[in-house]
């Protein structure tokens, strides 16, 4: 991706402060939450615990940054979106090294908590950095590129994690997360806020909030009754494909080695498209991409139940892939467009909540129907999901963003 719009002389975007003040210490967090993410429950199994106490263990980081998200709103307002991604490093860190020498569940437990609200923290205040100072017009594709980074590290994490870790402790994927979250740290304290040109705005600055997270609930309480429901939907639609390729193929019976195998091929599939679907997004509206790829994930979850074999369930997971990764920074970027100025940061907070909790949503749907006796028509429920997220998307975007379609862009005098 180039700094420069595409047939302009005018920069796309503040290159110093997006590209070192966001997309490299985000890919270097990422990498060591990634690390974490495999072996956190081997850590807890290492410790004695059941498999199922073991599996809760992994689910407590979503968990964490679930209930951290209104708190970081809060937190970022108060300090600055660059304030609050130092703390958040330093309170990660402090987590990585309880999780490195945790001798007991108990303490491995609170580690896992204290680094998904790090995570919650970390990810709200580069989101509203990044809304801060990228021109509308083109932040589409700064935040579809910070979601395909946020991807990338995440892939890269666990092959790091697994060469640190050949011929050492698994512990050592932890000492890993620490350094790369020190180093991402680093990064961040070392690049200084700049002006963006153009369009683009200052950075705030250590500024305390305008106005309280109730406050803004309940100004925006409309946003949040009617996209806000969209975003739950797209939320678990995104968050059950974790969830229904391991559960599928571990029902047919293949080898969790070809298990992997195929999620590393849809994860593949996945980064192909995150700066295309950027740059549709700011060119012809959200709708263009949020409508499509919805359709692409509920299509792909309907046919799943349906395949037999390895060709076909390679297949659907490529389908998957690819709506999950044309959707990628959609949500992101409409919770741009709304977020109103001067309060977003609690406005974000807010959107992150019905955005993880879609994603904590769509794999307990998928497990319930598994727990009823049904994996398959818990998976049905989430294609219909699409659906629902196809049409909820249609009805509200043009309601609450400008940046809907070329047409609510021309009403509003911005063509």
């Amino acid at each position: 991706m180039t700094a420069r719009a595409a047939g302009r002389g005018e920069p796309m975007f503040p290159l110093r402060p997006v590209v070192l003040g966001a997309f490299v210490p985000s890919l270097v967090f990422e990498i060591g939450i990634g690390a974490m993410l495999p072996i956190v429950p081997l850590t807890a199994t290492g410790l004695d615990a059941s498999l199922a106490v073991a599996g809760f263990m992994a689910a407590l980081l979503p968990i964490g940054q679930l209930l951290a998200d209104v708190p970081a709103g809060a937190l970022s307002a108060r300090l600055g979106d660059r304030g609050a991604m130092l703390l958040a490093g330093l309170v990660a860190a402090v987590g990585f090294v309880g999780l490195a020498l945790a001798p007991n569940l108990a303490l491995l437990a609170v580690s896992v908590l204290v680094i998904g609200a790090a995570n919650a923290v970390f990810n709200l205040a580069r989101h509203a950095y990044l809304t801060e100072i990228t021109p509308p017009l083109r932040r589409a594709r700064v935040l579809s590129t910070l979601a395909g980074v946020h991807r990338i590290g995440l892939f890269i994490g666990p092959f790091a994690g697994a060469a640190v870790i050949h011929g050492a402790d698994v512990r050592a994927g932890y000492w890993l997360a620490l350094g790369t979250t020190l180093v991402a740290t680093a990064v961040i304290a070392a690049v200084r806020p700049e002006r963006a040109d153009g369009a683009g705005a200052r950075p705030r600055r250590d500024a305390p909030p305008r106005r309280s997270m109730r406050s803004v609930l309940v100004e925006h309480r409309q946003v949040f009754a009617t996209l806000g429901v969209a975003v739950l939907l797209v939320g678990a639609v995104r968050g059950a494909r974790q969830t229904v390729l391991p559960l599928w193929t571990e029902h047919l019976g293949l080898d969790p080695a070809v298990t992997s195998v195929v999620f590393g091929i849809a994860g593949a599939a996945d980064m192909l498209l995150f700066y295309p679907a950027g740059k549709v997004m700011d060119s012809f509206g959200r709708l263009w991409i949020g409508v499509p790829a919805m359709l692409t994930m509920g299509v792909a979850m309907a046919l799943l139940p349906l395949t037999t074999t390895l060709g076909p369930v390679v297949a659907v997971a490529v389908l998957l892939g690819l709506g999950n990764g044309m959707s990628s920074g959609i949500l992101m970027t409409l919770g741009a467009d709304t977020a109103p100025p001067g309060e977003r940061a609690q406005f974000l907070g807010i959107w992150r909540v019905f955005q993880d909790g879609g994603a904590a949503l769509g794999p307990l749907v998928v497990s319930g129907g598994a727990a009823i006796g049904s994996l398959a028509a818990g998976i049905w429920v989430m294609a219909g999901g699409g659906g629902l997220a196809t049409a909820a998307l249609a009805r509200w975007v043009p309601r609450w963003s400008v940046h809907a379609t070329r047409t609510t862009r021309r009403r509003a005098g911005l063509l």
